[in-house]
């Protein structure tokens, strides 16, 4: 038997059901029509923001990294909760500009940019961060070409990474970002080339628990900037600190403690030297802040035993939920948070499986899992389902398409 992982605080049951904001699971899918089904809790997005704002200082800038959750719903409920919106691509770009959210509160990072990228970010007005000398060049031609005035910044590959995180993105030999002995010369050359001068991007990791890590790094990326400034000749616009902000997915892992990483942090801007003194702080955040918001319901088709193991298999799987599958980078698969949505209430009395409908063994939402006894009809709820979900799993796989996505909005008070 294998653990589960913990399912967020937040959810209830309402008739031994699983509930979302108050509304029984069932009920969401029959309003959304079919299953497979995202849905996504507005009430958590808020709590989890005004949580977030509520132990972070009031200087820092909260932005949000849409790579993790693009829906557009989601992004129109972001668009007054957030400071800015980070993108990684012209298709981001523009599901922001569909959105009616301000390129001024865009940035746009991420190697390999084409040309028609570069465009598209430097006549909407958005902010670049540079990821190489060659795409810096590449912006300068392209913006002296269309007359317009770009908003660059250099995205900062640092000698340090964040000790502990899921995925690190700096530190030694990497794509992301310019290596920080040479930014000095590359900020002076679009500063000297009359390019608005956007400051810098040093994003180390993510998916992080370890609040010391956190802290650690960031003390290392305000010390990085301040010395890169010195060396630069100008003081720093803007400094996005990157994120790194990780949430408990599997058994054993403990929330965050942001209260502890805002109280250093505090602490930190109460001594900023004077080459960050008037810089625009912010940090940049995508499954923190919509991860636990979101769940998968998928609808039991089948239940089998084979070789005397159970195995309930559903109409969803790893086409729409890549990460709790265990492909979507684990080196060892662990369970992901799972529940028997409508059996939420009822205690486990079995051994099963959970798999999807797709021809591959690795199609597995939930192995050995200790389970309520489910039936064909009952629906399965993946948890931290809201990042990294339906825009990152091969949705056309096998012809079987994406699934349906639902926004439950705050309730009025």
């Amino acid at each position: 038997m294998k653990p589960l992982g913990p399912i967020p605080a937040g959810f209830t049951a309402i008739d031994g059901e699983l509930a979302i904001d108050g509304r029984k699971a069932s009920d969401l899918v029959t309003e959304a029509g079919d299953t497979p089904l995202f849905v996504y809790s507005g009430a958590m997005l808020a709590r989890r923001i005004a949580d977030l704002r509520a132990a972070m200082p009031p200087r820092l800038k909260l932005h949000y990294a849409i790579k993790a959750n693009p829906y557009p719903p989601l992004l129109a409920f972001m668009a007054g909760r957030v400071d800015g919106f980070d993108v990684a691509s012209g298709g981001e770009l523009a599901m922001l500009e569909a959105a009616g959210i301000a390129p001024d509160r865009v940035s746009f990072a991420g190697p390999g940019k084409r040309d028609r990228e570069l465009e598209q970010a430097i006549t909407s007005g958005c902010t670049i961060n540079l990821e190489s000398e060659g795409e810096a060049r590449r912006a300068l031609e392209i913006a002296g070409r269309t007359g317009h005035r770009p908003r660059l910044a250099i995205r900062v590959n640092p000698s340090f990474e964040l000790r502990g995180s899921g995925m690190k993105m700096g530190g030694g030999a990497k794509q992301f970002g310019i290596d920080e002995d040479r930014v000095p010369a590359l900020g002076r050359e679009l500063i000297a080339a009359g390019a608005q001068w956007c400051g810098l991007h040093i994003f180390t990791g993510s998916q992080a628990l370890d609040a010391e890590a956190i802290v650690e790094t960031q003390a290392n990326v305000l010390a990085l900037a301040d010395r890169l400034a010195g060396e630069i000749g100008e003081p720093i616009p803007k400094l996005n600190m990157g994120g790194g902000f990780g949430i408990p997915y599997f058994h054993g892992d403990r929330p965050l403690d942001i209260a502890a990483i805002g109280a250093a942090l505090a602490e930190r801007f109460a001594g900023l030297p004077p080459s960050l003194a008037e810089t625009e702080l912010c940090i940049e955040l995508g499954r923190y802040l919509v991860g636990e918001a979101g769940v998968y319901l998928a609808r039991i088709v089948d239940r089998k035993v084979s070789h005397g193991h159970t195995f309930l298999i559903t109409d969803g799987g790893l086409h729409h939920q890549l990460a709790a599958s265990g492909n979507f980078g684990t080196v060892v698969r662990r369970n992901y948070p799972l529940a028997i949505a409508t059996r939420f209430d009822a205690a486990p009395e079995e051994e099963a499986s959970v798999v999807g409908c797709l021809c591959t063994p690795l199609d597995r939402l939930a192995d050995a899992a200790h389970l309520p006894r489910a039936e064909v009809g009952d629906l399965v709820a993946v948890f931290c389902a809201g990042a990294y979900g339906a825009t990152a799993s091969p949705a056309r796989f096998l012809g079987q398409g994406p699934a349906l996505e639902m926004l439950v909005p705050p309730a009025r008070r």
